[in-house]
């Protein structure tokens, strides 16, 4: 997510309700879920049930998912700031919001809490989080207590806000989870410095917090791990899997520890995993949407050996984040002719707002894709020699070649007159997740053919990245299938279990599907780093 606490039209659903929220507003404030009764914080809590987001977020349509990356795109980290547009992302987040993405709607509220690409608007920004809250989304119920925390939209209240993040924890969020994990995590009560003595109720959280990919979960959870349990091979492993998470934190300690004699790191001084942590931590603090799903491709924990690196922080982040499958390779239509009627593979013609038509003897006033018509059709073999006619490339200025009208016979000269009709420039065929790529958190590869696929429960038949993903009846589906669902994996080695963050899902539940991306024997003849991926990917994509 962006810096902004990621989140004109609304779905109808929030439309009614804004409308609703805003009548209320007039009449009767305590109706408001700003305004909702809470269970009181209770730092002594005998006990803290798990729930994840995901169970009960509303589900996302690809075409809402598709507007909100490219909202997401044009405020990319990757962007110099003055290149960021808050205005276009506020327009897409908005239609996805139409859609009823919930995300976007939370990003929307960033906007208008900020001012960045919308009027600043707190009572906009409250109303639109309210929305969300009626549709039980956990992470408005957190961001409500951040709100009222700092006296954003409402009246700053530190009680209510700490009874709206209780709320939101036992509801899933896992943010909310980190916050009060960290907060619980005390060996004594200082309520004045904002801490409390439940750890057993704090490790509960913070585990949670873990399960759902939450980076700052790991940071707090490995720290207390290292630091108070002295559990140092434990703790090492959620580091790790904090760096996959996106935590520059996890980051910065392990490449401390790495460069120094401590026992979380085997009291063994190793400055190549050091430096390659150091490296990764830069990358994070430059762009915090970046995660890491393959770090193992090119940081593997000890005893294992690193791979190769040419010493470009690039080379790190790309062969460890997450990977983005493109469809099938499909024959382009036009791909295997020759001349002006060649199609590039993968591109198809970009269709026009309006038909342009121009006569034969004209000069080519747009370069892209002509094609030969008749200007008015009225018998068969005049139809059948339109369907035979394929778009050529002219340039702007070109002259247009003469007509070739022959297959007509004897009726050539008697046919109705030839005309150009313009079909456009041919454009690479993207997909609708290529916009990560643009905000640099993702790369892409094609699934090798044939699909190889392997059950978790049985030894990696193949290195490379691997993606897993249980069946989409699975009652833990939404849970447990997420895109950057990937590790890479060695011949041999056994997948990632499943039940060390997900209990109830077996390891024969989960379908592997390789990726290839394996590393290769360099020119040093040592196995390195390698970003080959098996075909070309498209052409960056404009947003």
């Amino acid at each position: 997510m962006s810096a902004l606490s990621r989140s004109t039209h609304w779905p109808a659903s929030l439309l009614g309700l804004v409308f609703i929220l805003l009548s209320l507003s007039a009449c009767n404030m305590s109706n408001l879920p700003r305004n909702m009764n809470l269970k009181a914080f209770d730092p002594h809590r005998p006990d803290f049930t798990c729930k994840h987001e995901a169970d009960v977020n509303p589900p996302i349509t690809a075409e809402a998912d598709a507007l909100f990356q490219r909202g997401m795109a044009v405020t990319s980290y990757e962007l110099l700031p003055d290149q960021r547009d808050y205005a276009k992302a506020a327009e897409f987040w908005k239609q996805a919001a139409t859609l009823g993405h919930w995300k976007a709607a939370m990003n929307l509220a960033g906007l208008y809490e900020s001012g960045r690409g919308v009027p600043e608007d707190t009572e906009q920004a409250v109303l639109i989080l309210e929305g969300l809250m009626k549709q039980g989304v956990p992470a408005a119920f957190d961001k409500m207590g951040t709100y009222h925390q700092r006296g954003i939209g409402v009246k700053s209240d530190t009680s209510r806000a700490y009874a709206f993040w209780q709320l939101a924890a036992d509801m899933g969020s896992s943010a909310a989870q980190a916050y009060l994990g960290e907060k619980l995590d005390a060996a004594y009560d200082s309520p004045g410095e904002g801490f409390w003595g439940n750890r057993e109720v704090a490790l509960k959280m913070l585990e949670c917090g873990v399960a759902q990919s939450n980076g700052v979960a790991a940071y707090r959870l490995a720290m207390t791990l290292n630091n108070v349990d002295k559990d140092y091979v434990r703790a090492l492993h959620i580091y790790h899997e904090g760096v996959k998470m996106g935590s520059q934190d996890c980051a910065r300690d392990l490449s401390v520890s790495f460069g120094l004699t401590e026992p979380l790191t085997g009291n063994t001084i190793d400055e190549a995993r050091s430096d390659r942590y150091s490296e990764l931590r830069d990358a994070l603090e430059l762009n915090p949407d970046l995660r890491f799903p393959n770090l193992d491709k090119v940081l593997p924990l000890p005893p294992a050996e690193l791979p190769m690196w040419d010493g470009q922080r690039e080379t790190l982040v790309n062969a460890a984040k997450s990977l983005i499958t493109l469809p099938p390779v499909k024959p382009t239509p036009g791909a295997q002719r020759t001349g002006r009627a060649h199609i590039p593979q993968g591109h198809v013609l970009q269709a026009q707002a309006r038909s342009i038509v121009v006569e034969v003897d004209s000069v080519v006033p747009y370069s892209g894709y002509w094609l030969p018509r008749l200007y008015n059709v009225y018998r068969a073999h005049e139809q059948a020699w339109e369907d035979a006619q394929v778009p050529q490339r002219y340039a702007q200025g070109e002259a247009f070649e003469p007509v070739d009208r022959r297959s007509m016979g004897a009726y050539a000269n008697i046919a109705p007159r030839t005309v150009w009709q313009y079909l456009g420039e041919a454009v690479a065929q993207q997909p609708p997740l290529y916009t990560r790529v643009v905000q640099g958190v993702a790369r892409t590869t094609r699934v090798p053919e044939p699909p190889l696929y392997c059950r978790g429960m049985l030894p990696c038949p193949r290195t490379g990245v691997w993606a897993g993903e249980v069946r989409e009846d699975h009652p833990l589906a939404r849970r447990y299938n997420r895109r950057d669902r990937q590790a890479y994996v060695l011949q041999g080695q056994s997948f990632p279990n499943p039940q060390d963050q997900h209990p109830e899902i077996a390891p024969h539940e989960v379908r592997w599907l390789w990726l290839d991306n394996a590393n290769q024997i360099g020119d040093s003849g040592l196995l390195a780093i390698t970003l080959t991926d098996l075909h070309d990917a498209p052409d960056r994509p404009s947003v």
